[in-house]
């Protein structure tokens, strides 16, 4: 608790509605809805002194409230069943849950035990202020000692100018005891001051701006960040009053000096470089080809990036490596252990919430999106994360058949769209399977070097326990400049325990492949 006094206070209209509005405007911001501080504040002529900050039973704490108004005198637990339910009293609702089941409650009381607030609910009636109040008590209860110490600061340099001799506060002692033992002592408010640095050149160049040093002093003194001094020539210290706990940061002191030095004045510039922007190649590829999937007749979902270890691994039948995946170290539930490695999670758990639609067309989806994995070895920044984004498309079909011919054209018309021929063992299986694609293969646009191939899932795959045996394959990648074949992805039915896992009740079948190789 921290507390002040404003003595020989004049208000008007105008001043106590602004008053009472800074109040409103701390406890919605630096207060955070009061789960970190409480403002209360009082005439100080209607109380007695010293004041005692205690936590009672709510039965024991018996007051007249100051909502709703003309109210009787209540305990605190019938106060605030009143306001959990009473339309009048529905501001203070929110703040109900703070305190209502702890069992005890945190009062202020006077010298005579009378009490003055009930933090951080509500004030009492005999001590509320009015326009003839001439002497104000200002006491604010919270769970952080600094954030009590700025919200006071706030409080009396921002009304200070109202007393008789303006800027003037009396300072309160503030004494913890612990069975008649002094504990704890201290003096409010603080109204400290702090020092702050931000380099010349750095805030020169944020602004766009060329000020000379001294310059910058001016300044500061202007926008109250005074007195201002020069460590060395390029280093700029500032002194950061009461009033301003916004201050953090050189960027900070750099707005400021902007606001002081005139946004109006700062020279417009053409830039040194000239830039053409456009779309990065894949987030292009990405857009092109969801318009493309979805003319196909599928819908595009967009699901959580974090899943469980069971959805991600087990649910899929694949072995848990945990070593692949980045964890938090924190989940809020077991639902966000892991960043998703696959796509498929979020696409069978759509098929799961939609089980009350018609699977007698079959129910298409698809999603474009981002995975992530572990990745120590090809860290490119100075910073290394570990990790990295890879860009998958992946998309389900499920209805009365298994629909592996529905997807395995859906991969067909990737591969097309983005201009590579199928190779010549696909082109030969094709045909001994009775397929026209050699025939085709004359009126395609592709990329010179440019083919894939699809062959049956190895053995060792760690996508095998996905699908159902014999009927999974893989699609593979060569490309210019890439001796080895690259491993685009994987499709095929699913697993019946894979189904049951999901609570899938029809055959299904999935693709999921790699966008970034097809650039």
């Amino acid at each position: 608790v921290v507390c002040a006094i404003l003595r020989d206070v004049t208000f008007t209209q105008e001043s106590y509605t602004s008053f009472l509005d800074l109040q409103d405007q701390l406890h919605r911001n630096l207060c955070r809805q009061r789960s970190l501080v409480a403002i209360g504040t009082h005439d100080l002529d209607s109380v007695c002194g010293p004041f005692t900050y205690d936590a009672r039973p709510p039965s024991a704490i018996n007051f007249v409230p100051l909502k709703p108004e003309g109210a009787p005198s209540y305990n605190a637990a019938d106060l605030l069943r009143l306001y959990e339910t009473d339309a009048e009293c529905k501001s203070l609702k929110p703040y109900v849950p703070l305190i209502k089941d702890s069992p005890l409650y945190p009062v202020v009381l006077d010298a005579n035990d009378t009490v003055m607030s009930l933090p951080p609910i509500i004030n009492g009636d005999r001590s509320k202020i009015t326009l003839d109040t001439k002497h104000v008590f200002i006491e604010c209860t919270a769970t952080d000692l600094t954030k009590a110490n700025i919200v006071l600061d706030t409080m009396v340099t921002m009304f200070s100018q109202y007393c008789a001799s303006p800027y003037t506060v009396e300072p309160v002692d503030v004494i913890y005891k612990n069975a008649d033992v002094i504990t704890n002592s201290y003096t409010t408010p603080a109204l400290s001051t702090r020092k702050e640095t931000a380099k010349v050149d750095f805030v020169n160049s944020l602004i766009g701006i060329e000020l000379e040093p001294h310059q910058m002093l001016t300044l500061c003194n202007k926008i109250q960040l005074g007195p201002a001094s020069l460590l060395d020539a390029n280093t700029l210290q500032v002194t950061v009053p009461p009033t301003r706990s916004d201050i953090l940061h050189p960027v900070d002191i750099a707005e400021d000096i902007a606001i002081a030095y005139g946004y109006n004045n700062i020279v417009k510039r053409v830039p040194q470089t000239c830039t053409v922007g456009k779309e990065q190649p894949l987030n292009l590829l990405t857009d092109l080809l969801r318009d493309e999937i979805g003319r196909a007749g599928y819908t595009e979902v967009l699901t959580h990036g974090l899943c469980s270890i069971h959805d991600n691994f087990t649910a899929l039948g694949r072995a848990v490596k945990q070593e692949s995946a980045v964890s938090l170290s924190n989940p809020a539930n077991v639902e966000y252990e892991v960043v998703r490695t696959t796509l498929l999670p979020g696409l069978l758990k759509t098929l799961q919430h939609n089980r009350s639609a018609s699977f007698t067309s079959g129910m298409k989806y698809f999603e474009i999106s981002d995975i992530v994995l572990a990745d120590n070895e090809h860290a490119i920044t100075e910073t290394i994360v570990g990790a990295k984004n890879v860009r998958r498309v992946s998309a389900v079909y499920a209805g009365p058949t298994s629909g592996f011919e529905i997807v395995h054209g859906l991969v067909d018309r990737i591969m097309t769209l983005t201009e590579v021929a199928p190779g010549g063992d696909y082109i030969k299986a094709t045909q001994g399977a009775g397929g026209s694609m050699g025939e085709e293969e004359q009126f395609r646009v592709s990329r010179d070097g440019w083919t894939y191939e699809v062959k049956a899932l190895d053995e060792d795959a760690e996508e095998i326990g996905t699908y159902f045996p014999g009927r999974a394959a893989m699609v593979t990648l060569r490309k210019p400049g890439v001796e080895e074949e690259i491993v685009l992805g994987t499709f095929g039915i699913l697993h019946p325990n894979v189904l049951k896992n999901f609570d899938v009740s029809y055959p299904a079948s999935v693709m999921e492949l790699d966008l970034a190789p097809l650039l």
